[in-house]
Order: structure tokens, then sequence, then C-alpha cells
């Protein structure tokens, strides 16, 4: 049992982070170019949903670490919450 866990464990899993979102017509969609900026109802200091297999279980606020970005986990969901949202269920 103790190596089935460790195997489930080391399973990857796909993980979003969430900055904001908003409708926008297909068209729009379709000629977005690089550098093309996007609105978001959201305030650069609000906090940012983390996703496991697109349901919610933490919380943070953006980080920059070096040359990249990263998220400061401020809330976890419970254990339970979490493990669902890895189950894909």
């Amino acid at each position: 049992m103790a190596t089935d866990l460790q195997t489930i464990l080391k399973l990857k899993v796909p993980v979003l982070v969430l900055i904001g979102q908003r409708p926008i017509p297909l068209d729009d969609v379709l000629a977005l170019v690089p550098g093309a900026i996007l609105e978001l109802e959201r305030s650069a200091d609000d906090e940012l949903d983390l996703f496991v297999n697109n349901k919610p279980i933490a919380h943070g606020v953006a980080v920059k670490v070096g040359e990249n970005f990263g998220i400061r986990v401020s809330h976890v969901t419970n254990q339970h919450q979490r493990i669902e949202a890895m189950a894909g269920q």
C-alpha cells in the first residue's frame, strides 16, 4: 500500500493560475497578436486563484522570482477538496 501511495504522489497534474477572465468576441481572439493587451476586471493586487484539474485548491499573490513569475500561496483548501481535485472527480 505504501508503494501505491508513493506512486500516486509522484503523478503530475495540470496546474493553472487564473489571473482574471472576461468574455471577448471570437473575432477579437482571432485578431490577437504578440504584444496585445487584454484588460481584466481585476486589480493587480487581488489574489490569484490556483486550480488543479480545473478545480480551485488555493489562492495567492503574484511574485517575481528572478526573471519568472510565481504565486505565493496564502490560502489552501482542505485536504479532501485537494484530493478530489487531483482525482479529477
